[in-house]
C-alpha cells in the first residue's frame, strides 16, 4: 500500500485522463479541491449546480471555468439527477458529492431505472494517513451500514478488496476488529469475524487475507501480538480494518483525525463508479485526497 497521500498522488501523474462529475459544486472547499486536483493530475471535470454561484466562487479562487464545464441545476435533487446521468451516459468516470445531502445524491445513484447502482451492497471506505503507521490504512464500513449482517460484511470486504486491487494492491490484509481475539456467542461480531476468515481461506472474498477476531492493538502493532502470544500473519501490516458496526468505524476514524492528526479520504463503493463522499464540512485537502483516491480506482 502507498506510504502516504503524496505517494498516491505521484502514482497518478502518468495515468490516463479521467473525468470527475461534481454534484452541487457551488461550494468553496469542493471547488478548491477540484481545481487543485486538476492542476496536478491528468483529469477533467464537469461542475453541476448553481451556475452563478459556481462562477462567483471560482472567481474568488482566481479561476475562470469554461461554460462547457458547468451544467446548471435548480436544486439539490436536480443536481443529483444531472450528475448521475452524466456518469450513466459515459461522460464521467468518478462522481463527487458537493454541497448536497448524502441521501439526496445516493437516492439518484440508486434509482432502479436511471441510477448507477451496482450488483452488490454499497459501502463506505475511509482511507487514512496516520502518523506512526507506515502506510495508508482503511476503515470500513463507517458510513453506510449501521449493523451489517454476515452477508453484508462479506460484501463490505469484497468492495474494499476490489478497490484495493485497482490501486495495485493484489492481496490486501484485512483485520476483522473485535474487542477480543476469543470467539464467543455473547459477542456475535466475533463469530462473524471467524466465519469471514474461513470464507477468505476458501477464496470467497476475493484476493485478500482476512484474520479475525482481532483486537485493534494486535491488528496494527506486531509487538502487541508478541506480548499477547497471539499468532498472526497480518499483525502490524493490516491494510483494512473491518469494523463491526457503523458507530465503531465512525468513532475510530474521527478519533484518529482529531486526536492523532490523521488525514483522511472517503469514498462510496458498490455503485457503477467510485463516489467521492466526505462530510459537507470537510476541508479542501480532505476532498482533494478523496478525489485522488477515486481517480486511481475509477
Amino acid at each position: 500500500m502507498y506510504q502516504n497521500f503524496e505517494k498516491l498522488q505521484n502514482s497518478l501523474t502518468e495515468s490516463c485522463p479521467k473525468t470527475l462529475v461534481v454534484a452541487a459544486a457551488h461550494d468553496a472547499h469542493t471547488l478548491e479541491a477540484v481545481y487543485a486536483a486538476a492542476d496536478c493530475l491528468p483529469m477533467k471535470y464537469i461542475l453541476v449546480g448553481d451556475k452563478s454561484k459556481i462562477i462567483e466562487i471560482s472567481h474568488e479562487l482566481g479561476r475562470s471555468p469554461e461554460d462547457a464545464d458547468i451544467i446548471g441545476a435548480a436544486d439539490d435533487a436536480q443536481c443529483a439527477r444531472h450528475a448521475v446521468e452524466l456518469i450513466r451516459s459515459g461522460r464521467g468516470n468518478v462522481l463527487m458529492k458537493g454541497l448536497i445531502e448524502t441521501g439526496t445524491l445516493l437516492k439518484a445513484a440508486l434509482d432502479k431505472e436511471h441510477g448507477i447502482r451496482g450488483t452488490g451492497t454499497m459501502t463506505h471506505l475511509a482511507v487514512l494517513e496516520v502518523p506512526g503507521y507506515h502506510k495508508l490504512i482503511s476503515i470500513t464500513d463507517g458510513g453506510m451500514l449501521p449493523h451489517p449482517s454476515l452477508d453484508q460484511k462479506a460484501d463490505i470486504i469484497r468492495n474494499a478488496v476490489g478497490f484495493y486491487n485497482k490501486l495495485g494492491i493484489e492481496n490486501p490484509q484485512i483485520a476483522a476488529l473485535c474487542a477480543s481475539e476469543s470467539v464467543s456467542e455473547k459477542m456475535p461480531e466475533t463469530v462473524d469475524a471467524q466465519q469471514l476468515m474461513e470464507m477468505s481461506r476458501r477464496g470467497e472474498l476475493g484476493r485478500c487475507i482476512v484474520e479475525g477476531p482481532l483486537s485493534f492493538d494486535i491488528a496494527v502493532d506486531r509487538a502487541s501480538a508478541a506480548i499477547k502470544k497471539h499468532p498472526s500473519e497480518i499483525s502490524g501490516e493490516a491494510d483494512i480494518l473491518l469494523v463491526p458496526c457503523v458507530a465503531t468505524g465512525n468513532i475510530l476514524a474521527k478519533s484518529l483525525l482529531y486526536w492523532s492528526g490523521a488525514k483522511m479520504a472517503g469514498c462510496v463503493l458498490g455503485a457503477g463508479v467510485p463516489i467521492v463522499l466526505v462530510s459537507r464540512g470537510a476541508s479542501a485537502e480532505e476532498k482533494l485526497f478523496s478525489i485522488m483516491l477515486c481517480l486511481k480506482a475509477g
